[in-house]
């Protein structure tokens, strides 16, 4: 009876610690497929901000993530762009330490088989046409604008229709000062807007002078030829006030003509320059 007893004691713990063990191994297996989707994410976060950074997305950097450490590798053409690479890293959720093993050779240059435009590239690209179709819709023009924005690695395409050769060219340049545009085709045509039609401002009348001051410091914002950052901008019943210190007296010239451009802008008061 008592050896009876005995088996059967031991088989009930024998039960026991294969199940205990079971256990342990399905927690520890969760547990790393949980870090295993952690490091996904995170190798996937980095990697989608080198695609997005002009300075990145044409080298051959990659990132692997074990626990809170991110090991970088591949080759880059300056210091800077190493550094870059690494606080990026180090700006990913979890990520505590970075192994920066990324070369530097001032000769590298990133040879790519494919021809067609990179993740990067193709945000960049809308981020683009978002903001140059934002500008012309903010502009005195923008009544008789029907105007199509298509950019394609910087170089931007208008195509439409503008009431007067005078909107036609100004679509032009408010396109070429914009930030990533490399060059602009201009393609609208120009149609003369119909008698009932023209002069039919009915929007103008309505807006604000917050809706101008924030128009204005966005257009500096998004300006590749004027540093928004030093310009401070008041509106008060349509007259847009511009003080601040620029560079050059183009530069100043610029922000004023940009500033007029805008719908429900009366009057631009002038801006020092340096």
């Amino acid at each position: 009876m008592q050896t009876s007893f005995k088996k059967s004691a031991l088989s009930m713990g024998l039960l026991c610690a294969l199940a205990l063990s079971g256990n342990v191994y399905a927690t520890e297996k969760a547990d790393a497929s949980t870090q295993s989707n952690l490091a996904a994410r995170q190798e996937a976060r980095i990697q989608t901000t080198y695609f997005l950074s002009p300075y990145l997305r044409s080298t051959d950097v990659k990132a692997s993530v074990l626990g809170d450490k991110a090991t970088l590798s591949g080759t880059v053409s300056e210091v800077a762009v190493k550094e870059l690479a690494e606080r990026i890293a180090l700006s990913a959720d979890g990520v505590k330490s970075v192994d920066n093993q990324i070369k530097v050779d001032p000769q590298y240059t990133y040879s790519s088989t494919s021809t067609d435009r990179s993740y990067g590239e193709a945000i960049e690209d809308a981020g683009i046409s978002t903001v140059v179709k934002s500008k012309l819709l903010w502009s005195k023009y923008a009544d008789g604008l029907t105007a199509h924005v298509d950019t394609n690695r910087g170089k931007v395409v208008l195509t439409g229709t503008a009431p007067s050769k005078e909107a036609q060219a100004f679509a032009g340049k408010l396109a070429q000062n914009t930030n990533g545009v490399v060059s602009v085709d201009n393609r609208l045509e120009v149609v003369a807007p119909k008698p009932e039609e023209a002069g039919s401002n009915s929007i103008g009348e309505a807006i604000s002078d917050t809706w101008i001051t924030s128009k204005v410091k966005s257009t500096f914002l998004y300006s590749s030829q004027v540093s928004g950052s030093d310009i401070s901008v008041t509106t008060s019943n349509g007259i847009v006030t511009l003080t601040g210190n620029l560079m050059s007296l183009q530069e100043r010239n610029m922000a004023i003509e940009l500033a007029q451009s805008l719908r429900g802008v009366k009057e631009v008061n002038r801006i020092a320059a340096q």
